[in-house]
């Protein structure tokens, strides 16, 4: 605790304890945010983490059945293939709010939802391939629900951190600076007050001497 360098008034003693109540009550809001924070943090942790593991799972079948079926096709013709884009994605961020902080929410449009066909020939191709592209097909929601989710966790960590920050300075210096020139300037004040007091009372006595 530190002393604030401020002029033992009564003025900037009753300007000393608004800002004291503001701390207060600021200390207490950003309290609040930050277990609000905290709550809505591990929520998108949970979701997160279930999220990766379902698309880690989709991506791991999809690359198991490509082994497959490039073990069995020329790499020209899956080359060929891989050019050719199945459908267009189109992916619409916006900015919510969320406990004062911007977080993205990712939408997408494709130009072929309804009619998702594989666009190549079946002659050369296998089981093995159309499996794996509709694989990755399935997987791009949950992948850019992801990509959301973690930047939303990122943005969230980060607003956490600041928070506790402030928090943290408020209650172990600002209120506690506060309070202790708060003590020692009502000491001075009582100080001076019982001096002025003695004071006036040997007056009296003088004058009734006299």
């Amino acid at each position: 605790m530190a002393q604030l360098n401020v002029n033992p008034t009564r003025m900037e003693l009753a300007r000393l304890k608004d800002r004291l109540a503001l701390a207060t009550r600021g200390h207490d809001v950003l309290k609040d945010k930050q277990d609000g924070l905290m709550r809505s943090f591990i929520e998108l942790i949970r979701e997160n983490n279930a999220y990766r593991q379902e698309v880690e799972g989709h991506l791991k079948k999809g690359m198991q059945n490509f082994a497959l079926a490039k073990a069995l096709l020329h790499e020209e013709y899956l080359e060929q293939i891989s050019l050719v884009p199945q459908y267009d994605v189109t992916v619409d961020v916006r900015k919510e709010n969320m406990l004062s902080v911007k977080v993205p929410k990712m939408h997408f449009s494709s130009d072929d939802q309804d009619d998702q066909s594989l666009n190549y020939g079946y002659i050369n191709s296998n089981a093995d391939l159309d499996e794996t592209l509709q694989e990755f097909s399935d997987v791009l929601p949950k992948m850019l629900k992801l990509a959301e989710l973690e930047k939303t966790s990122q943005l969230l960590a980060n607003e956490i951190e600041r928070t506790r920050r402030r928090v943290n300075a408020l209650h172990e210096r600002t209120i506690p600076d506060l309070e202790e020139t708060i003590k020692t300037i009502q000491m001075k004040l009582d100080e001076n007050e019982r001096a002025e007091i003695t004071r006036l009372m040997k007056i009296k006595d003088f004058d009734q001497e006299d």
